[in-house]
């Protein structure tokens, strides 16, 4: 079904998401003073969300030297969950979501690494999975040094929102 602009003919995420046999985790906690989400209009904005599973990063280090690229994929891919999870429990449901706008990444890497996007197919994949490939989102990928409490991945994205 494709989505338009009338909230009725919207596509049921969360049954999307248990048939694919995905569960959301539980909501991201900022690390400083900032809230994880924003609204502005129908636009909904999330922070900046690691890969933390249980209290723990998923993984540490560097993408090109101790990590792999599927290291990288599975950490994107959970970061992207953990984004979902915070829109969801700020919209109280997932349903709400219109489509994925925008996809930032940034990703702990060697110098001479250059699979960047191979790394953030992980989350856009997911993303095409659950809200459906024609409706497609910008993204922009960089390389780091460093980043917060030695995580390999950070991801942001901005959602359109209905109702």
């Amino acid at each position: 079904m494709q989505v338009n602009g009338d909230q009725s003919s919207l596509r049921n995420h969360r049954e999307r998401l248990e048939a694919l046999g995905i569960e959301l985790p539980s909501p991201p906690m900022p690390l400083g003073h900032y809230v994880e989400t924003s609204l502005v209009g129908n636009l909904l904005f999330t922070s900046g969300i690691l890969p933390v599973v249980d209290g723990k990063l998923m993984f540490t280090g560097r993408l090109g030297a101790d990590l792999t690229i599927e290291q990288g994929r599975e950490a994107t891919r959970y970061a992207a969950l953990k984004a979902l999870a915070a829109v969801s429990h700020f919209l109280g449901d997932v349903n709400r979501i219109r489509k994925v706008v925008r996809l930032g990444i940034a990703l702990v890497t060697t110098e001479d690494f250059t699979q960047h996007a191979g790394v953030a197919d992980g989350a856009s994949d997911l993303f095409a999975q659950i809200f459906g490939d024609e409706q497609g989102h910008t993204r922009l990928v960089t390389g780091v040094y460093s980043l917060p409490v030695q995580t390999p991945v950070v991801l942001d994205t901005i959602f359109e929102i209905v109702g």
